[in-house]
Formats: C-alpha cells, structure tokens, sequence
C-alpha cells in the first residue's frame, strides 16, 4: 500500500482517501432464536435459496447438553441471485455461547454486514489500513463457504462489518462448490498475489473433485403462482439486498465510522420528532445504510432487545410488491407494519415491514431513488407521498423507475 500523493491511495489507478472502495451490500445475516421458524419464513415464505448448511454437530447425539436447549444449531448460507450468499441465518444463543467474547452480543442480533470491494489488493491493503487507523479489526483470511476473500471489523456498537472480494458464483445447475474444495481456507491476512479461482478449478478437476456433489436446494413451495410469465413458490422474486437500518447508542460515533473509516457518503439528513436520521450510500442507490437513535426503537414499537431496525429486500416491480403483502399478511398470516413513517426511509415510497418469527423487521420495496452525477437527492417537495395501506392497481413511473443495479439471470 503506498500513499501516491498528498495521503490519496491508488485504487485502480483512481486517487481515492482510503485504499478501497464500497461498491454494494453484498451480504447480511440475522441470528435467530426460533431457528425452525425463521428458516422456514426466510426459506419458504421469503424465497431465499438455501445454497450450504454449516451443523457444527453432524449427528445429534454429539451435542453437548448445554447447546440441547438452543434448538437447530445450523448454520444456513442463502442467495437470491448468483452470489452464493447474500443473507446468513445462525442461532444467536448457540452463537452466544461459542463465539469470541470480542464477536458478540447480547443485543446485536445481526451475525455480519457485508460490503463487497472491488479487488483482492483493495481487501488486503484496507485490512492494513484500518488497523492502522485504529479500528477493532476481529479476523481477515478467506471464509468457507463462499470464498469469499475478508476482513472483519466493529463498529462502535459492535455491529460486525466485513469487507470481502471474490465471492463464489453459482452457475446454471445450481449446485455449490464441492466441500472437498474448501481446503483453501485462510485465517490470516492474505498474501499476495494469490492463484486465479480458474486455477483452483484446475487443480479440483485433477484430484478428481467431483463437481455436483456440493449442496443444491429444493425448492419448498408448489410453484402456482404465475410471476410476470414465469411459475414461481411465491408471487414475486427478490431481486437486491438492503438497505441495512441500525439503531445506535452513539450516533454521532457510528456516523463517522461509516463516514470517515468505510467511506460512505451523507446522502440524506432528515428530522424525526427532533431526532437525527442519517441516509448512507456508497453506490447510486439513495442509501445502502441508514443510523437512527437508539431511543426511537420504543417509539416506533421495535423490538426492544436488539439494535437491528429493519433489513430491506427489493422485489422486482411495485405489482409483485403489491402481491407480496397479501402473500404474507393473508396466505401466510405474517404480521404486516405500514404505519412508519416516510421519513424514515426517504428515497423509498411504496413499501410494507414483515415481521419475522423474532419480531426482526424485514422492508419489503420494490423502488429506490438513484443518485447522478452531481450527488444530489431528490428534493421531498418531487418525491411521491404515499398514503400507507392504499395500494394503487398501477402507479406512474418516477424519472429513475427501474434504474440502479440490474438483476441478472431467470426469475427462478
């Protein structure tokens, strides 16, 4: 890592403060207590793809007594898209009482917020400097599954972010790597340059890996319903992941974590009842993160034993929105919010929270404003007003319907 001129790092060849740069929320995980029924509300009801399982205890009779009471212990690796994970289900009790004491808590029932960078060199060079700047730094290396190259870090409130390069894709036949081919699993910062993945493939093939025996899902649902030409379990199809809401203890500590250490840019600051909110983002999309106070989880009837406010979901249209809130309200008699206000998530408008089997607020939208060139929002007086709970037949489209990141490959 060298400093190129007056303290800029070259990423890319492109003068950047720090050597690296946030392109997306790639991945992120919640840890459950009713383990059953959030892997089947993510799973079946959801539709996120079950892509590798983690049993720290393949047989259960090989469970020590103490963990008995804490249910499934799997650990379940999902994706919606090609990446082999974009959402991590873990058991937070068993979490609790295996993890370093340095990785958990209580009340941070989010396992990781992962954000992807563009290179190798940018993972390994922001590992350094981050240490250097002081950061709880809590591992680097490479994980498995995924293999996904990483370094892991804590915000002030003990959020556990990763910065990772290089995810595993899965192709057509929907089978994951064989588990013969996590052996190159690192634990430590990686040296570089490091072997291509095509080269890791080679070297599979010639010890006779075999190439289908790695996890593929079944899908759980009858595929009945008819989704913009295409039969799937649910009448929709998540097409992105976030944004990630947090509430903070220290919002003003959390904000220049994000701000000054990971590089995001103040896209947005609005005002809640004299509350501050903070829209973050590090793409075009309005924001990829937002921070609240920690005090407006009770007036906003959050769930009050954790500092996760809502992980989001972009569906791929408003009408297969509108068919998702009586999918889950009606068919599935999940508890549905509409009664949070705008405010706090600016840039979005027609949108429903599901509650998951743990009270976790999982947003549901199908539009995101898009930031240009010049990095300004849209100002409110020109953004749609949504009444909450009416839910139009169809609806005009805003100047940037449908822009931001494409979803790639068949609906299912």
């Amino acid at each position: 890592m060298v400093d190129t001129r007056d303290g800029k790092y070259s990423v890319g060849g492109v003068l950047m403060d720090r050597p690296f740069k946030i392109r997306r929320l790639g991945h992120f995980g919640i840890n459950a207590i009713k383990m059953d029924e959030a892997l089947r509300f993510y799973h079946s009801l959801l539709g996120f793809k079950i892509v590798d399982v983690r049993n720290p205890f393949p047989e259960s009779r090989q469970i020590p007594d103490e963990f008995k009471p804490f249910g499934n212990l799997s650990g379940y690796f999902f994706r919606y898209s090609h990446d082999h994970h974009a959402f991590v289900l873990y058991n937070h009790p068993y979490r609790g009482a295996t993890d370093n004491r340095d990785r958990w808590r209580k009340n941070i029932t989010v396992n990781q917020i992962t954000w992807q960078v563009g290179t190798l060199a940018e993972v390994v060079n922001g590992h350094h400097w981050l240490t250097e700047k002081g950061c709880n730094m809590a591992k680097a290396g490479r994980d498995m599954p995924g293999s996904n190259w990483h370094t892991y870090l804590m915000d002030p409130d003990w959020f556990q972010n990763e910065l990772y390069y290089g995810i595993e894709q899965i192709g057509w036949n929907g089978h994951s790597k064989p588990w013969d081919m996590h052996h190159r699993e690192f634990s430590k910062v990686a040296p570089l340059p490091q072997i291509s993945e095509y080269q890791e493939v080679n070297d599979a093939l010639k010890s006779g890996s075999q190439f289908t025996s790695g996890y593929r899902d079944t899908e759980p649902l009858e595929e009945k319903y008819d989704v913009d030409g295409v039969l799937l379990g649910r009448p929709f199809k998540i097409t992105k992941v976030g944004p990630v809401r947090l509430f903070c203890e220290n919002i003003a500590a959390s904000l220049a974590f994000y701000r000054d250490m990971l590089g995001f840019i103040v896209t947005e600051e609005a005002d809640f009842e004299g509350d501050p909110i903070y829209f973050l983002r590090n793409n075009t999309e309005h924001h990829s993160l937002a921070l609240y106070p920690v005090r407006l989880r009770e007036k906003l009837s959050c769930r009050d034993d954790s500092l996760l406010f809502s992980f989001a979901v972009r569906l791929a249209n408003y009408g297969q929105l509108k068919a998702a809130v009586s999918f889950f309200r009606d068919e599935h008699g999940c508890k549905i919010r509409e009664d949070i206000p705008q405010v706090l998530y600016s840039g979005i408008d027609y949108t429903v929270f599901v509650e998951d089997p743990d009270g976790h607020l999982i947003q549901l939208y199908a539009y995101m404003e898009q930031i240009g060139w010049d990095g300004k929002p849209r100002p409110t007086s020109q953004r749609r007003q949504v009444t909450p709970g009416d839910w139009p037949e169809t609806i005009e489209p805003a100047s940037d319907a449908f822009m931001g990141e494409p979803f790639l490959g068949p609906l299912g």
